[in-house]
């Protein structure tokens, strides 16, 4: 775990090795997740967690510039849109 601090707010960062080829990334602001395509979105939709996916990425620095892909409804409900960076679907979730 990490935090990381972009313009002044607190996200938690988790990176988790699978299976050694490849990771899962997930940065949590207080209400709401930007994920990467190892997330479930389904899952979020079932809990009524705010969450956004971004795709192809590597590490955080490519989480937060992507751009997000799938947003669950309680991020919709926050302002998170698809085509929006990572970091503003993040500070929306702040």
């Amino acid at each position: 775990m990490e935090t990381l601090t972009i313009d002044g707010r607190a996200f938690r960062a988790d990176e988790i090795p699978v299976m050694g080829t490849t990771k899962l990334l997930l940065i949590q602001g207080s209400r709401g997740m930007l994920g990467c395509g190892y997330v479930s979105l389904g899952a979020a939709e079932k809990f009524g967690h705010a969450l956004a996916i971004v795709k192809g990425v590597a590490s955080y620095a490519d989480m937060l510039a992507a751009k997000v892909c799938e947003v669950s409804p309680a991020a919709a409900a926050l302002g998170v849109k698809a085509g929006m960076t990572g970091r503003e679907a993040l500070l929306l979730m702040a």
